[in-house]
């Protein structure tokens, strides 16, 4: 039993160290550890927060901007406007249809200034009005402006 013990002993220490070296020699994983995986995790939830807080802000923003009355300089070219359409409203009844057949030159400026501004279906009611004219022919004409 001795000898046994003698060879048995020696290859028992052999196969530990083998084991170690293994062990020790064997290539790390490179991934992240798990303290790195939380920190990262927790960057991209604290990210993914922040752009949610910054879209509720801007929501929030432009809800308060469409709330709130126009700025001075809005409501000046509002009323601009307002006065021009009157304008041409009222020398309308007074002839926007000149002889010929033709529209009042004015009236057809107006017009042109509304469809650039954006204003078609303001633009096809005031000739609409002007001329008591149907509501097909008033879009031709604006869309042809």
């Amino acid at each position: 039993m001795g000898d046994a013990l003698i060879v048995i002993l020696p290859v028992l220490v052999l196969v530990a160290v083998l084991w170690a070296l293994s062990t020790a020699l064997r290539p790390r994983d490179s991934g992240m550890s798990e303290a790195e995986r939380y920190q990262l995790d927790l960057a991209m939830r604290s990210q993914a927060h922040y752009a949610a807080q910054v879209q509720a802000a801007t929501a929030a923003r432009a809800r308060v901007d469409a709330a709130t009355r126009p700025s001075q300089n809005e409501q000046q070219h509002t009323q601009q406007q307002d006065h021009a359409r009157d304008a041409v409203l009222a020398q309308a009844s007074h002839g926007a249809v000149l002889p010929g057949g033709q529209l009042n030159p004015q009236l057809a400026i107006q017009l042109q200034s509304m469809v650039r501004n954006g204003q078609k279906i303001q633009a096809i009611r005031l000739l609409r009005q002007a001329t008591r004219s149907d509501l097909l022919t008033a879009k031709q004409y604006v869309d042809r402006l």
